[in-house]
């Protein structure tokens, strides 16, 4: 939870230099250009599903890529990846005990690295304004590993999986080109014959080039 705090607070601090400057200095995205944003996240699975009876909530990094598009739609590539802590410290192999060898048994599972890589489409509103806001749905392929008590790295486990995503959010431009962006994101899991619901929140900057 600090670091998600200090990165908030981070994300806050650079708004009010950057508010600094004055919103004349603003220079909005139009059709044709593209994004690029590095956020910090901080997801959470429900106590559902394979995956999310084992593992609860953790920290990441995400990047974004954003490509503005003719009517208000955008078109988006989206890589995260955080580690989700373990609901019960000491819980048992649990999920994917097959992929454990036999002398293996008596390890657990203290960390589990959730990686998604996917494409969104987006719809923008009020993109003349300071503040534009948008919805995305979205759709890709989910990995995960998981850090044994051992040291050790289990990965893959589960083979690939597959998400779908519905998402919201804001980009506050306080610079030229340049905005805060904050999201919240819900996603379903496809992992290991099951749905694991995976809440999602973000916040970053990103920037737009010029051309």
């Amino acid at each position: 939870m600090k670091r998600l705090a200090a990165w908030f607070a981070g994300i806050g601090i650079g708004m009010v230099l950057a508010g600094t400057a004055g919103a004349a200095t603003l220079v909005l995205p139009r059709a044709g250009q593209v994004g690029i944003a590095v956020v910090g996240d901080f997801g959470s699975l429900a106590n559902t599903g394979v995956v999310g009876r084992e593992f609860g909530s953790g920290f990441g990094v995400g990047v974004r890529l954003r490509y503005r598009m003719r009517y208000e739609r955008g078109l988006g590539l989206t890589f995260d990846q955080y580690t989700l802590d373990s609901r019960v410290l000491g819980y048992p192999a649990g999920a994917f005990n097959n992929e454990l060898g036999p002398a293996d048994s008596l390890l657990t599972r203290d960390e589990l690295n959730l990686t998604t890589t996917g494409i969104e489409l987006y719809q923008f509103f009020g993109t003349r304004n300071q503040n534009v806001r948008w919805l995305s749905l979205g759709a890709g392929l989910a990995q995960i590993s998981a850090r044994l008590s051992s040291g050790e790295i289990q990965y893959p486990i589960g083979g690939d999986g597959t998400f779908l995503s519905a998402a919201g959010g804001v980009e506050h431009y306080v610079y030229r080109s340049w905005a805060v962006d904050f999201s919240a994101r819900y996603q379903a899991i496809f992992l290991a014959s099951s749905v694991n619901h995976n809440l999602q929140a973000s916040a970053g900057i990103i920037f737009y080039a010029a051309y």
